[in-house]
């Protein structure tokens, strides 16, 4: 039995994956750049993102600091307006919280992680939530979940990771954690093949850690 679970936040515990890919899109389309989804996820599975295919584009650095500034508006205004619940999820960690330790380890940045968990119930489960500001590698490098091991004073052996990408995927595996990958139709294309566990929803975690 597992005594600790990792989670990621984007795509596994809210839905928010579709809609940051969609504010990127259309900042770029703001300058014409059209913002290719199967690039993307191969770029975002290397730990790179939107701004890959803008600089192959030719767009200097400059024009790329300010179309970040539109992006991380419009998609925090898609984070106030739009549903990004995933249904079950309070109800899992709810009767997870009975057995186990559990954290939150995301890339997503500290303003955008309060302005998603301002009305929901999800962080009270939570010992403690690392945000992007929190570690110096982000993923796939394995220092986010090694500094969550690290916090919870952890042996790899009775932790689980939760992911639904294969870049948090490979940041699992490098830190040497088992990792159950959640399947999210945002990233289903993906190579998950060193997973631990493949589900299909956070429900299928009790069968996991509870045996």
């Amino acid at each position: 039995m597992k005594k600790y679970i990792l989670f990621d936040h984007d795509g596994v515990l809210v839905d928010t994956e579709p809609w940051y890919f969609r504010a990127g899109a259309r900042a770029l389309a703001d300058i014409g750049v059209t913002l290719d989804q199967e690039r993307y996820l191969r770029d975002m599975s290397l730990g790179l993102g939107t701004w890959e295919q803008a600089r192959a584009a030719g767009v200097d650095e400059q024009v790329i600091t300010r179309l970040r500034e539109v992006r991380d508006a419009r998609y925090q205004e898609y984070l106030r307006t739009e549903a990004i619940e995933i249904e079950g999820v309070v109800e899992v960690l709810a009767e997870l919280s009975e057995h186990v330790r559990m954290a939150i380890v995301t890339t997503a940045k500290r303003a955008d992680f309060e302005l998603i968990h301002e009305h929901r119930r999800i962080r009270r489960f939570m010992d403690f939530v690392l945000v992007r500001e929190d570690y110096e590698h982000s993923k796939p490098h394995p220092e986010p979940y090694l500094t969550g091991l690290k916090r919870f004073g952890a042996a790899t052996e009775e932790t689980l990771v939760v992911e639904d990408s294969s870049r948090g995927l490979s940041s699992a595996v490098a830190a040497g954690i088992d990792c159950a990958v959640v399947r999210n139709d945002f990233t289903s294309t993906q190579d998950f093949s060193r997973a631990t566990h493949r589900i299909d929803s956070l429900g299928e975690l009790r069968g996991i850690v509870l045996g």
